[in-house]
Order: structure tokens, then C-alpha cells, then sequence
């Protein structure tokens, strides 16, 4: 398994690709599901990213090529998006452009696992899911029948791992604990709040942010992941201390992310 490296010095990491961020405003390209359009681009405003909710084949692989990053999320997957998402994952890759893959349900239909099988074929530069999701992408039995996550991250520990080898890729599991490697490191990111899978698009959201991070971390996408990661789990974790319930903790993370800074991912760092 990848080894742990100083938590200290990759929060201080996390950081400075925050200032960067900020400072850089990247534009974000999102081939994203229409339940989450609206949540992830407030989210990457919020952070300081710029959305572009940009999927028509027509336009979106030429798009691609002026971004800092693409996110392409198959939740509302359907054969035309699918070949606009293919198009523009390739046309990313031939610009240089980071691309961030979010495979929802990828293991739910036959469609779908054939349309993940086709993507992970042009080498995302960060895949993240849920624990059942990446189980399920390393091959292994999931207790999930839907969107839905019903396995723990740390059972799927060793199926990222085993992505992220196969694939050369970074992988994040998103969950109560987060866990993100590369194969050769590997971090856990603790935080966040239990009413965050109760509002519907946060972890589509939190994809569109790995995808920010990812503008302003081109050679290190793992730190790219854990830096999301680490925002949404600070973030979250302040909502959740004053909000009532799902409803008002969906405003209050939004500002909350608002307020973050980038001392706030060293003087509160979610690393473990």
C-alpha cells in the first residue's frame, strides 16, 4: 500500500494551490449532470473558480482547449453527451488540459460501465467516487444499487489503490473519511458534516472543485484532490456546527466556503 507523507508539509501544500486559486480565478469546463449544474458552479464561484457548464458536442472539445480543467460527471448520462464527453476528454488531453473524472452509478446499467470503460480509456487525471463506485471500478462486489454509497472508504481502500496503479491516476473516495492516493501516497481527510449526503449535488460539487485545484496543480493532481478535499471537509464542518438541518446547512456551506482562507487549510487541516 502507498505510504503516508508529512501531513504538515502537504497542508502547507494545500495552501498555497488555495492562494493560487484564488489569485487565478481558472475557468473550470463541467459536462456535468443537470441535477448539479446550478449547486457546483455557485460551489466553484465560491471558492474562486470560474464555471462553464459547456456540453454540446458542437462546442465543447473546442472549449476544452482554453480551460484549466475539464469535469465530466455521468450522472444524467445519455448517448449524446456521452460522445460529447469522449470528444472532449480527448481534445483535453491532446491541449495538455488536467480532466477530472466523476463515474455516478458508472455500475448501475450496462450502459453506463461501458461509457466509464470507454473514458477511463483516455486517462482522467483524478477520478472521484464514492466507496461503492470505486469498488465497484476496481472490479469487486458493491453493496450499492444506485447513486447512493452503502460501503464504507475504508473497504475501498485497496480498490483506489489498485485504480490508481492500473490507471496512473489519482484517486479519491469521498465519504465520512476521505481517502486519496496515487498509488505511491496515499491521505485520509476527516471533517465535513453527516447532513452533507443529505443535500442532493455536494459530491458532484466537490468533483468540480478537484477539478479547480487541478488548474493550479497540473503536475501534482494528488495534491490537487487533497486540497478539495480538504476545503469541503473545513467547510463543512463549519456549516454543520450551525445549521438545523440539510436546508440551511446547504446556504451555510456555500458561505462558508465563501469564507475560507488559505491559512484556514494549515490552522484547521482536516490531514490525517
Amino acid at each position: 500500500m502507498p505510504f503516508i507523507p508529512d501531513l504538515s508539509a502537504q497542508a502547507l501544500v494545500s495552501r498555497d494551490l488555495y492562494a493560487a486559486l484564488r489569485r487565478d480565478a481558472p475557468l473550470v469546463q463541467c459536462l456535468t449532470n443537470f441535477v448539479s449544474m446550478n449547486t457546483a458552479a455557485n460551489v466553484l464561484l465560491a471558492v474562486g473558480a470560474s464555471p462553464a457548464m459547456v456540453h454540446a458536442q458542437e462546442e465543447a472539445p473546442e472549449f476544452a482547449r482554453v480551460c484549466g480543467a475539464v469535469v465530466i460527471n455521468i450522472g444524467t448520462l445519455s448517448s449524446p453527451w456521452l460522445d460529447s464527453m469522449l470528444l472532449t476528454a480527448a481534445s483535453a488531453n491532446e491541449a495538455g488540459i488536467p480532466w477530472v473524472l466523476d463515474p455516478v452509478a458508472h455500475h448501475a446499467t450496462a450502459f453506463r460501465r461501458d461509457a466509464v470503460r470507454r473514458l477511463l480509456d483516455l486517462r482522467p487525471a483524478i477520478i472521484r467516487g464514492n466507496a461503492s463506485e470505486i469498488i465497484a471500478l476496481a472490479g469487486g462486489q458493491s453493496a450499492s444499487k444506485g447513486v447512493d454509497a452503502r460501503d464504507a472508504v475504508a473497504q475501498a481502500e485497496e480498490s483506489a489503490h489498485a485504480i490508481a496503479v492500473r490507471q496512473a491516476t489519482v484517486v479519491a473516495v469521498t465519504g465520512e473519511t476521505d481517502f486519496v492516493t496515487d498509488g505511491t501516497r496515499a491521505a485520509r481527510i476527516a471533517g465535513g458534516s453527516p447532513l452533507m449526503p443529505r443535500v442532493t449535488a455536494t459530491g458532484c460539487a466537490l468533483t468540480a472543485t478537484v477539478g479547480a485545484f487541478a488548474a493550479v496543480s497540473r503536475n501534482d493532481p494528488w495534491a490537487a484532490a487533497i486540497a478539495a478535499l480538504s476545503c469541503f471537509a473545513i467547510a463543512g464542518q463549519r456549516a454543520g456546527a450551525a445549521a438545523q438541518g440539510p436546508g440551511s446547512f446547504a446556504w451555510r456551506f456555500l458561505d462558508a466556503l465563501g469564507d475560507l482562507e488559505a491559512d484556514s487549510l494549515t490552522q484547521e487541516s482536516p490531514l490525517r
